[in-house]
């Protein structure tokens, strides 16, 4: 007889608000055999656990995978390998596995780097991947501003390495969005006032979560501590001179 196979889920469970998950999300937390989500070495605390713990029975197991916060590649590609063969472990015992992030786990996601590395060591064992809110798009709703419309086009790039990329761009799309801006906000001010953005750009902090905010003028954001769940959102002028939003 043949050995059941588990499933993996990889889960998006939205960007905060609890409220935001997915009913599909919420269906499988309810009938998973174990619940996988990252942490950094350094501490126990999942932003992602919390979110989904209301649907997630109180018997389900909740294992934390350690991440280290560094840019050691020999350390981090051994942190992945480790946690992806955890996962390999279980599914191949046939159990139904969740491996739960923030947002949505195609987008700038751990998951994402588990799953590539789950499917080279063990590409026949099934992957159900669940898309769920990410954090810029509950940022443009709570701004109530549209992100793009017509034939515009939206950038969306990691801002943990300044504005560079956003600069290197010869020709600009009409709304960009940096995603983890919380280190590097000077330098994306200084690239968005290059190309004359700065004044149409938003800085959103914690979206969804108790104690968000909302700053028009991302060079306040300078002079603050830097807080990790922070983006900006930024358009460019309009013929009339206005933003669009």
């Amino acid at each position: 007889m043949q050995k059941k196979k588990g499933i993996l889920y990889g889960l998006g469970v939205g960007p905060g608000d609890p409220e935001l998950i997915t009913l599909k999300a919420a269906r499988v937390l309810n009938s998973v055999d174990v619940v996988f989500a990252a942490a950094s070495t350094k501490n126990s605390y999942s932003l992602a656990v919390s979110i989904a713990k209301p649907h997630i029975p109180d018997l389900t197991p909740v294992r934390m995978l350690r991440f280290p916060m560094t840019r050691d590649k020999v350390k981090t590609e051994k942190a992945w390998h480790d946690n992806a063969l955890t996962i390999i472990t279980e599914l191949e015992q046939g159990r139904k596995v969740a491996f739960i992030t923030l947002g949505d786990p195609m987008t700038y996601s751990t998951y994402g780097y588990v799953l590539r590395r789950i499917q080279t060591m063990a590409p026949n064992l099934p992957v159900i991947s669940i898309p769920g809110i990410a954090s810029y798009q509950a940022s443009a709703a709570c701004l109530n501003t549209t992100l793009v419309e017509g034939e515009e086009s939206l950038l969306i790039t990691s801002g943990a390495k300044g504005g560079d990329r956003f600069r290197k761009l010869s020709e600009k799309p009409e709304t960009v969005v940096f995603l983890k801006a919380y280190r590097n906000v000077k330098d994306i001010a200084s690239a968005l006032a290059e190309a004359d953005r700065l004044e149409n750009s938003v800085g959103i902090t914690n979206c969804g979560l108790p104690g968000e905010e909302i700053t028009r003028d991302i060079r306040e954001l300078e002079k603050r501590p830097p807080e990790y769940w922070t983006l900006i959102i930024a358009k460019k002028k309009r013929d009339n001179g206005t933003s669009e939003g």
